[in-house]
């Protein structure tokens, strides 16, 4: 089947630094076209395309999108937060160039390679965690697998507290810890059957009275809720909750997949609170582009794995060669240009912004968030996805979504320039549609 041809190569993206630049109404035909060809070929279940034409992304730099039909985007999804520090950084592109000319792929978890060395003590003397070890994903949603495994190999308690709202990844653990239900509902028969719920930021009292009833070994909890509608904890709640914890010798594990390395002023959302979790999870950010996850846990816990046999919770492409390259990088590079510094900054520039949008636009229903991680709540969802449809016409990517698709995500690249965030905001705020 013949296809509109892609864009040029002087079309492509000089800097990440560029404001929007449309030249057809998205979806193009180029778009539109490759979206026929893979409905027909990829299944829908992992298929957004099942909703209707989607733009395809041809390139990205900093935080500048290109689509298949040359239009130039300003992008405040960061890849669901996985590019913090831009896409195609050059240092990660550099460092991936160079593994890749050395060793693409090693032996998993029976050969390691010196940059998996370098990532674990570099995690380790990162993150907020005492006496730490590290413990390799391949993903967020296995990351919380591997912590929920250790919290059962540690205690012996099956019992898990999760809280509403929560988004913990999707594979069967992770999901039985995730609260929304049409993720839960069709895989409910072999979920965990002992996950207890609580409403997030709810009185600590209600969580000790369930300690007290209920064999729970562990309590997971994203310091700030990200997917699931951007909620901040009430103040203090989060150090109440590791106190509760620690009284009753329940591990608490912090997901931090979405929060961590910078996303919201901080290192890690828990540097906050002074909170230093029995086990963290991290991803996204962390690759700069390139699929790697981590628990980092107290070295107790994770000596309970040890073993005389094989690894009982591996992979074939863990703490993978070029992921590691990667992940080094953006350390080097959160660190050498402050990146949760500048996050904390533009945030500060930006709350006042936002936060007068709910008396100034009708359908706006409250804003929330910190550093660069931002919720708008709209009325409804259809409210939501016309604000968002608005935006990608004008050259601006953001996500509706939250449990009933109210909530706008800004979640831009941590490099994203001042010039840029004040062009996407006025984008934003014209598809708000009537002023209150």
């Amino acid at each position: 089947m013949s296809q509109p041809s892609a864009p040029s190569e002087q079309d492509r993206l000089p800097r990440g630094d560029l404001l929007p630049e449309m030249v057809v109404p998205p979806p193009g035909p180029r778009s539109r076209a490759l979206c026929a060809e893979l409905a027909a070929h990829e299944a829908p279940g992992i298929n957004t395309l099942a909703f209707g034409d989607s733009i395809l992304w041809q390139e990205a730099l900093g935080a500048n999108v290109l689509d298949v039909d040359g239009n130039r985007y300003l992008d405040l999804t960061s890849g669901f937060g996985a590019v913090a520090i831009g896409h195609r950084h050059p240092a990660v592109v550099e460092a991936v160039c160079r593994q890749a000319s050395a060793l693409v792929h090693g032996l998993g978890d029976v050969h390691a390679h010196p940059l998996r060395v370098e990532l674990a003590r570099r995690l380790c003397a990162r993150v907020p965690v005492d006496d730490p070890l590290v413990y390799f994903a391949v993903s967020g949603s296995d990351a919380v697998e591997i912590a929920l495994k250790t919290a059962l190999l540690a205690t012996r308690r099956p019992g898990i507290l999760a809280f509403e709202p929560a988004y913990h990844g999707l594979s069967l653990g992770a999901l039985a810890a995730t609260s929304r239900r049409a993720f839960r509902e069709p895989f409910d028969a072999r979920l965990q059957p002992v996950v207890e719920r609580l409403p997030f930021g709810c009185p600590v009292a209600e969580v000790e009275a369930l300690f007290a009833g209920a064999e729970i070994g562990c309590v997971v909890v994203e310091p700030i809720v990200g997917r699931e509608g951007v909620l901040l904890p009430p103040s203090g709640w989060l150090a109440d909750l590791a106190g509760a914890c620690r009284r009753r010798e329940v591990l608490l594990i912090a997901d931090e997949i979405f929060t961590g390395f910078g996303r919201i002023g901080e290192w890690f959302a828990v540097d906050a609170h002074g909170v230093r979790p029995d086990l963290l999870c991290c991803g996204k950010a962390l690759g700069g582009g390139l699929p790697i996850a981590a628990v980092v846990g107290r070295r107790e816990l994770f000596e309970r794995w040890a073993s005389p046999g094989e690894a009982r919770h591996t992979g074939t492409f863990v703490a993978h060669p070029l992921a590691c390259a990667a992940a080094l990088a953006t350390l080097d590079t959160l660190e050498a240009e402050d990146l949760p510094a500048r996050s904390l900054d533009l945030g500060k520039w930006l709350a006042p912004r936002l936060e007068r949008w709910p008396g100034a636009f009708a359908e706006v229903v409250e804003v929330r968030g910190r550093g660069l991680l931002w919720g708008i709540e709209m009325e409804s969802a259809e409210a939501a996805k016309r604000a968002a449809a608005r935006a990608l016409v004008q050259g601006v990517l953001v996500l509706a979504g939250g449990p009933q698709g109210r909530v706008l995500q800004i979640a831009p690249p941590l490099v994203i320039t001042p010039i840029q965030l004040d062009r996407a905001i006025e984008i934003l705020e014209a598809a708000m549609g009537s002023h209150a």
